[in-house]
């Protein structure tokens, strides 16, 4: 893990606790179990909190165009919690009972908890923003709206593929723009917003964090199809056991030959045991779609670094980017 993300977990932590810290009890429970500062019991730990990417974008991005990090230190904990409002919701709607090697919030509180812990760390993103009001803050908390907007109408876009027969990549790929890319551009646009950069700079750092997402999410559909639960934290093959149409899983029922009618047929039959999930995967992986989806990360690598060329960025956290892009690409969970 680069390390960007150890530094960024260790800023934004306390913060986050610091706001969790106005939540009424119940809400606060499951806010402080999901982040991974309690356990069910709300007894103190020192568990995952995740990876912390945006975040971690968010403070270098202002170091980018020349400010200290602790200037984005607001945005970093606000794209931090509006990111985790997303997964608090999206365990709900996907039924998802695990998350970081433990039971998911909704799964141990109930829905009406984690759905309700999801929209405290909503409001809580954009009091952090504002709770000292200035010119910058207030721009960057549009941003953030505007983002979280696209997020949501990403995230209605993928339920709505689920049951789609017509799933295209291109149709995907602009799926994965708003519900992945949107908030990770949002998040590197903050960073520079609060540091005052200027606009060239600002909207190169938008770009760069639009092809991170894009990376992130294909990566991700690799790891929801093809990942070792040991190391993401999630049962194996849990998209192709809800029937995501993923971008491996549509690059694959894009082909339309035999294979595809074969996979598209064991996506809409039965609940799908264990045999029948290597069968799927196995499909896929033949008609090309995991060859596609790795394709498309490192094509939306290339497009990050290109996007750093926009503008005059500091060497050092230029740097920093391109490590975190790697790392995004590369990683196993």
């Amino acid at each position: 893990m680069p390390d960007v993300l150890r530094r960024a977990r260790s800023a934004v932590g306390p913060e986050i606790e610091r706001w969790l810290s106005r939540l009424a009890p119940p809400v606060r429970l499951v806010a402080e179990y999901h982040l991974g500062f309690a356990d069910p019991s709300g007894r103190p730990t020192s568990g995952n909190g995740g990876k912390a990417v945006r975040p971690a974008l968010a403070l270098l991005c202002a170091e980018a165009t020349g400010a200290d990090a602790a200037t984005a230190l607001p945005g970093a904990v606000a794209v931090e919690l509006v990111h985790n409002f997303s997964l608090l919701h999206d365990d709900v709607m996907d039924r998802d009972r695990e998350r970081r090697h433990r039971l998911t919030a909704w799964a141990l509180f109930g829905e009406s908890g984690a759905i309700l812990a999801g929209d405290a760390l909503l409001n809580l993103a954009h009091q952090a923003l504002l709770e000292v009001p200035s010119p910058a803050r207030v721009e960057a908390s549009l941003t953030l709206s505007d983002a979280t907007a696209r997020m949501i109408a990403g995230q209605a876009d993928d339920v709505s593929l689920e049951a789609d027969d017509a799933v295209t990549v291109e149709r995907c790929l602009r799926m994965m723009a708003d519900k992945t890319g949107a908030l990770l551009a949002g998040a590197a646009g903050i960073g520079a917003i609060l540091a005052e950069g200027p606009e060239r700079s600002i909207r190169s750092l938008e770009r760069f964090g639009m092809h991170l997402g894009l990376a992130f999410q294909a990566v991700d559909d690799l790891l929801g199809i093809w990942g070792d639960p040991a190391a993401t934290g999630k049962p194996a093959a849990g998209d192709l056991r809800e029937r995501k149409k993923s971008l491996p899983v549509a690059a694959a029922l894009e082909t339309a030959g035999p294979g595809a009618r074969k996979l598209r047929a064991l996506l809409t039959g039965p609940e799908l045991a264990d045999d029948g999930l290597a069968e799927a995967a196995r499909l896929v992986e033949h008609l090309g779609g995991r060859e596609r989806a790795r394709d498309v990360a490192q094509d939306e690598l290339g497009r990050c670094l290109s996007a750093l060329g926009g503008a005059p960025l500091a060497d050092a956290a230029r740097g920093e980017l391109e490590e975190l892009a790697q790392f995004v690409v590369e990683r196993e969970f």
